[in-house]
């Protein structure tokens, strides 16, 4: 059973929530989230947001929270081979309320469809919120070049901007 060793990033000012499923071994390695120099999250949620991309973690956790976004993954612990999500099983979800009793999250997006998938399964009743799925930044989702993954992430920007959600 592996355990996920490091904290959501999130302030009283977080507007949405990215959920991914469980850190990879890089990210376990690296002790942060997308720490795989293939896996394309940083520099997709950076164009998308019309920053540069961040390098350290410092600089990505303020990235986020500059633009009200929450991250965090939706397993607290589960059996995992390496990195594959399609291997996860035996699931503690995370605490997610820890989260939405703590920030105005109006809108939940999850990286990948293995981590909509567990969500249903494990925090849709606890935080009421839909979630929307997002394909994922990962390498191995080689069926969506990073043009592609723009275009459908764009919707995070939308969101922030409509100040009537």
């Amino acid at each position: 059973m592996e355990e996920h060793r490091f904290e959501p990033v999130f302030d009283k000012n977080s507007r949405i929530l990215i959920l991914g499923t469980f850190p990879s071994v890089k990210s376990r390695e690296t002790n942060f989230y997308y720490g795989h120099p293939r896996n394309r999250f940083w520099k997709v949620v950076a164009d998308v947001l019309g920053e540069d991309v961040p390098q350290t973690m410092e600089d990505k956790k303020a990235m986020l929270l500059r633009n009200g976004i929450a991250l965090w993954d939706v397993c607290e612990k589960c059996e995992i081979t390496g990195s594959s999500d399609s291997s996860i099983k035996n699931v503690v979800p995370v605490d997610i309320k820890r989260i939405t009793d703590n920030a105005p999250i109006i809108k939940i997006f999850a990286n990948g469809n293995t981590a909509g998938k567990l969500y249903d399964k494990y925090l849709k009743d606890k935080t009421g919120i839909e979630i929307t799925v997002l394909p994922s930044t990962s390498p191995a989702n080689a069926a969506f070049q990073t043009d592609r993954l723009l275009d459908k992430w764009k919707i995070i920007k939308e969101v922030l901007g409509d100040e009537n959600v």
